[in-house]
């Protein structure tokens, strides 16, 4: 059964199917009751090798220690692909500056230099920046982390499929051969960026598909349930990740899966928080239909909220570039400044 811890529930994923390789019944009643209805959610369960997500958190932190010129060789800006290290206070949400520092880093393959002029997402493929030589221990547990990430951003969205009465395998195409997943490395330190205020990340609700959160112990991150009138706190749970979902799930359901709006709050003054988003997300070419949903669920489904600001676009590469350029506009305008003007 899931535990609720407040209003976000909790399931483990080591129940989720049954012996003979089918889903559970009952972990598919919960699953569809988290997407539907709150839209976040812990999981338990996930396959994480023992002390996994203690050594990635402990990896972030020593990472962080280093000095600031060797964290700098890895600057984003001097990534046409939006890869590296982001300094404090630089990544911006809703126009303002987040309190945080982090490093994002995807799929290992080579810069795409030939492409339609219609789909300049392709710009977001390419190397990623990492401190082999200064701090080799990084990319390895990065990576590895990504790997298990991936496997559980797969099995939850077949879960998903049967939620909505569909195949289980109804979502793999748009994931196969060459999924753009991203991840992030995060620390969060409050009291540093005078623009951020007290703002970690600001209010939004993910792009994507499926984001998988490992969080330490200190605590901030927050959500606004659909139809609640009051912010929500996801308390820590050891080892455990914090899942939600991206805006085209919601799209391509009608409202009926919620792209749940959250933020995180900055630590108080001289407190370190560390984090590490994942985003399972498709290929960059991957065209987003909507889905069909039988009538019961259909009559359930909220419909979208259309925000003329941020048009949801049903290529995934699109939204992600979009997404990109808005979150690093100095990067943007050192690389691309013709999109902008676009």
């Amino acid at each position: 059964m899931a535990r609720d811890q407040g209003s976000i529930p909790v399931l483990d994923l080591g129940t989720a199917r049954q012996a003979g390789g089918s889903f559970s019944p009952d972990f598919i009643g919960q699953l569809r009751y988290a997407t539907h209805n709150v839209g976040f959610f812990q999981v338990t369960g996930y396959g994480a090798a023992p002390g996994q997500p203690e050594q990635l958190l402990d990896t972030i932190r020593r990472f962080f220690s280093l000095p600031l010129e060797d964290r700098l060789k890895l600057d984003n800006r001097l990534s046409p692909h939006f890869r590296g290290y982001t300094r404090m206070g630089t990544e911006v949400t809703q126009g303002r500056a987040d309190a945080r520092e982090q490093i994002d880093y995807s799929p290992e393959r080579p810069p795409v230099t030939d492409y339609p002029e219609d789909q300049p997402f392709w710009l977001l493929q390419g190397p990623n920046l990492w401190p082999d030589k200064s701090f080799p221990e990084l990319r390895p547990v990065a990576m590895a982390w990504a790997e298990l990430m991936s496997a559980v951003g797969m099995e939850l969205l077949r879960g998903m499929a049967v939620s909505l009465q569909l195949p289980e395998d109804y979502f793999d195409e748009p994931f196969q051969g060459s999924p753009a997943w991203m991840g992030k490395l995060v620390h969060y330190v409050g009291g540093v960026v005078e623009a951020a205020g007290d703002q970690g990340v600001g209010s939004h609700a993910d792009y994507g598909f499926v984001t998988l959160l490992l969080q330490d112990d200190v605590g901030g991150l927050e959500v606004l349930p659909p139809g609640a009138a009051a912010w929500v706190p996801v308390e820590p749970l050891p080892g455990a990740l914090v899942v939600n979902l991206g805006e085209m799930l919601e799209v391509a359901t009608e409202g009926y899966l919620a792209a749940t709006i959250h933020r995180v709050q900055a630590p108080l003054p001289g407190v370190d928080r560390y984090s590490v988003p994942f985003f399972w997300s498709p290929r960059l070419d991957a065209v987003i239909h909507p889905v069909p949903l039988p009538p019961e669920l259909k009559a359930a489904a909220r419909g979208i909220t259309d925000d003329p600001a941020n048009p949801l676009l049903a290529w995934f590469g699109m939204n992600m570039l979009k997404g990109r350029m808005r979150a690093h506009p100095d990067v943007t305008e050192r690389h691309y400044p013709e999109l902008l003007k676009r």
